[in-house]
Formats: structure tokens, C-alpha cells, sequence
């Protein structure tokens, strides 16, 4: 009690304030609004809600009074974005598996007419009858491919962990 003025609780209340009243540091007389927030305009199907925050709150400031419940928040916030990525990776690599999986289809030789008198067995071997697998100058193109499924997956990881 500040004073004579009882605080801005006991006032609205209209009970005496006593000396050691414990709402009288936190809603002094010249404040009258303070407590009228809490008391009047919380809807009474709320204020179960607040006391349990209030609560709460006051348990997270003893773990830790220095952030208090903020340092809980930001501890979990941190435990999803983990998780998130530990997700995206986990799917990435599944579907690295389900594309390595998948059946490969391999060209086959084309075989000249065995009827054909021109046809040999060294015509089998020009290298324009090769399996396009065995051609050397196509292995540009395996390592072009790798290198689009390695940016495809680091695409695929980043847009799920900031997703």
C-alpha cells in the first residue's frame, strides 16, 4: 500500500488494502488501468488460461532467470529446425534410393541382316553400331547427369529445411 491510497486491486475490489498486500507492488494506486485489464476486461472463460500462463511463466523464470520462458521457446524452436532438416535429409536420401532402384534401361546393339553377304563380324564392332553404354565420348554426359542430380538434391534439401 502506497500511502494512504490502497493499491489499484484492492480499490476496484473495494476491500481494505492491507499493509503486506501482496498485489500492491504490482498495481499501485496511480494506476488504476493495470489491474482493470486483468480483472474486468479478460473474459471469464480466460482467465483459467492466463493463471496457467502466469504459472508457467513464473516456473520457466525459477529453471532459468535469466530468459525465463523465452529460453524454452527458443531451445524447441531450435529442436524443429533440427528435426526439419534431419526430415529433408531423410526424404532426400530416399528418393536417392528409389531412383537408384529404379530399373535402367540399356540400349541394345543393332545386328546387321546375318542373310547380308557385306555383313561381318567386324561390322558389329564399328563404332557406330556400339551400345551408346560403351561409348566413351557419351561419359560427359553421365557426369553432366550427376552433376544435375547433385544441385537437384541440394535444391531438394534447402527448399524443405526453410519450408
Amino acid at each position: 500500500m502506497g500511502g494512504n491510497s490502497p493499491c489499484a486491486s484492492c480499490k476496484l475490489l473495494r476491500r481494505r488494502c492491507a499493509k503486506d498486500c501482496i498485489f500492491a507492488p504490482y498495481f499501485p494506486s496511480d494506476d488504476p488501468h493495470k489491474f482493470a485489464i486483468v480483472h474486468k476486461e479478460l473474459p471469464i472463460h480466460q482467465r483459467a488460461d492466463a493463471v496457467s500462463s502466469l504459472v508457467y511463466e513464473a516456473n520457466a523464470r525459477v529453471r532459468d532467470p535469466v530468459y525465463g520462458c523465452v529460453g524454452a521457446i527458443s531451445y524447441l524452436q531450435n529442436q524443429v529446425s533440427q528435426l526439419q532438416m534431419q526430415l529433408a535429409v531423410a526424404q532426400a536420401e530416399i528418393l536417392c534410393i528409389q531412383m537408384q532402384n529404379e530399373p535402367v534401361v540399356m540400349p541394345t546393339p543393332q545386328m546387321d541382316d546375318p542373310d547380308d553377304a557385306r555383313s561381318s563380324s567386324s561390322s558389329f564392332l564399328h563404332p557406330n553400331n556400339l551400345p551408346q553404354y560403351l561409348n566413351f565420348a557419351s561419359s560427359s554426359n553421365v557426369i553432366h547427369d550427376s552433376l544435375k542430380r547433385e544441385h537437384f538434391w541440394r535444391h531438394y534439401i534447402l527448399s524443405n529445411i526453410t519450408t
